[in-house]
């Protein structure tokens, strides 16, 4: 595609400049149009080093309003972001609905010079192509607009280029040693940049080459289309995504009402498995900070479950300044305005860290799913982006531990009645608690679904039985255990 590229012919100077001032009022109007359907945009900018992104992207955004618009400028990963995922440091930073993020070189320029400088095999780039292509499928479904640039130059014309920047001082620094490297191997970076676009020419996030040779120009083709571009994505704003087929493995799992929660354990016994567990699990957080393992465990279950208690028990065991426990309550306005999952990219531990979520990115296919707080569409897209979600995780290296903390209906309404009599638990319950109870037939099938479709073989679910909670917290340390011990050993 970018080997093949050839440049369209140049209007006029005086045509450009024309153009140039109604494309520049026609952008400053969508900007108004996206601010008002809430449409979040992200710009990429990438290219050629010397091709002007960095100078023509600031002609681009100087009549825009810059209180609706942000611009990332992102150089090699910090220590901190190599410690997360690959699309970690680029999730966290997608717009909220209404505002464009512009991206001064994005993913696609990290993961080919990470392959050009030998620092990923084939096997990692084609899977971080799968990660990006995800990632912007994803982004597209839940209503963003994803634009992408390439600025093109030749050989000749980004060596000039280098050269000038060169030759003065106040813009010397600009040029470093991958733009030299670039322009010496401009051959091989063709070959590299033309098989990644190829790869990730999406309709959902097409790429636009630009011919970058001057630069007035190019402002203008990428004004336009972003114009063009703008206009097609407010037309399609709120219509519903493709239903993606699951392609990963699950692993069957029971429905709800044919587990036995008659599963008890003695007080005695109890004791003495929760000190041998314990101690067991201190012992390995130690091991997984050594060898920088990181460990996602998501709780959900009903409420009065016992979730609380559970993760309690396994906190006991871990090093304070090693773990996190986040309880996960209605989205933020800044949350509920972005992404789903989003809230949860931003939570995600760095290696040889534990994240433990009490509540998860499943409220998607059950609370928004049975109170309307998402479309039908969404939530039925929302397994197979979950399991990509997690794949991605899991890809990453960490261990992936899903409880189902499960009772029965009698016992939840002991756990409610006892809690709405007893002073100091009256906090725990609310009348959202008895609302959610009228519903459980409802839950029931909607978690049902969620089990059967997520429950992969990467990131399984396992049910915990808490009619009795002394049970339930030990089956969980046991898993906690025997997964980290599978991986760690």
């Amino acid at each position: 595609m970018l080997k093949d590229f050839v440049c369209e012919k140049r209007p006029s100077d005086e045509e450009i400049s024309a153009r140039l001032e109604t494309a520049r009022e026609e952008l400053n109007k969508r900007q108004m149009a996206i601010k008002e359907k809430k449409l979040p945009v992200l710009v990429l900018f990438d290219g050629w080093g010397g091709a002007g992104k960095g100078s023509v992207l600031g002609k681009v955004i100087k009549n825009l309003d810059p209180r609706f618009y942000k611009t990332e400028v992102l150089s090699s990963p910090t220590e901190e972001e190599l410690r997360r995922p690959f699309l970690y440091r680029y999730f966290v930073r997608i717009p909220e609905g209404g505002k464009f993020s512009f991206f001064d070189d994005s993913w696609m320029s990290e993961i080919t010079q990470k392959y050009l400088k030998e620092e990923i095999d084939t096997d990692e780039y084609k899977r971080e192509l799968t990660s990006i292509k995800r990632f912007e499928r994803q982004l597209s479904d839940n209503g963003y607009l994803v634009i992408k640039f390439f600025l093109q130059i030749d050989k000749k014309e980004q060596s000039k280029r280098l050269e000038a920047l060169e030759d003065s001082k106040d813009t010397n620094w600009r040029v470093g040693k991958w733009d030299k490297w670039e322009n010496k191997h401009y051959k091989e970076c063709m070959e590299i940049y033309d098989d990644y676009i190829e790869a990730t020419n999406q309709f959902i996030a097409p790429w636009y080459i630009i011919d970058s040779k001057n630069r007035k120009w190019a402002e203008l083709q990428i004004t336009e289309l972003m114009v063009k571009s703008i206009d097609i994505a407010l037309e399609n704003h709120g219509r519903a995504a493709t239903l993606l087929q699951n392609t990963f493995a699950l692993e069957e799992r029971p429905l709800l009402q044919d587990i036995d929660l008659n599963k008890t354990i003695s007080e005695e016994e109890y004791q003495v498995r929760l000190k041998e567990l314990q101690d067991k699990l201190s012992k390995l957080h130690n091991r997984l900070y050594r060898k920088k393992v990181p460990v996602i465990i998501a709780y959900e279950g009903w409420d009065a479950a016992g979730k609380g208690g559970n993760i309690k028990r396994l906190t006991a065991a871990l090093d304070p300044r090693g773990f996190e426990v986040h309880p996960i309550a209605s989205p933020e306005p800044a949350e509920k305005n972005r992404h789903y999952l989003w809230r949860f990219w931003k939570r995600l531990p760095k290696d040889g860290h534990v994240a433990i979520f009490d509540r998860t990115w499943y409220g998607r296919v059950m609370v928004e799913r049975l109170e309307g707080f998402c479309s039908e569409n969404d939530w039925q897209r929302a397994y197979n982006e979950i399991n990509e979600f997690e794949k991605e995780l899991s890809d990453w290296g960490a261990i992936v531990i899903k409880f189902w903390v499960q009772i029965d209906k009698d016992t939840q309404l002991e756990r409610f009645t006892a809690r709405q009599n007893t002073p100091e638990k009256q906090w725990k319950i609310t009348d959202e608690d008895w609302r959610n109870r009228e519903k459980w037939d409802d839950y029931e099938v909607a978690i049902n679904e969620m089990i059967q479709k997520t429950s992969t073989v990467f990131a399984p679910w396992y049910v915990l039985e808490s009619n009795d909670k002394h049970y339930a917290r030990i089956k969980a340390l046991e898993i906690v255990v025997d997964a980290l011990e599978k991986k760690l050993y």
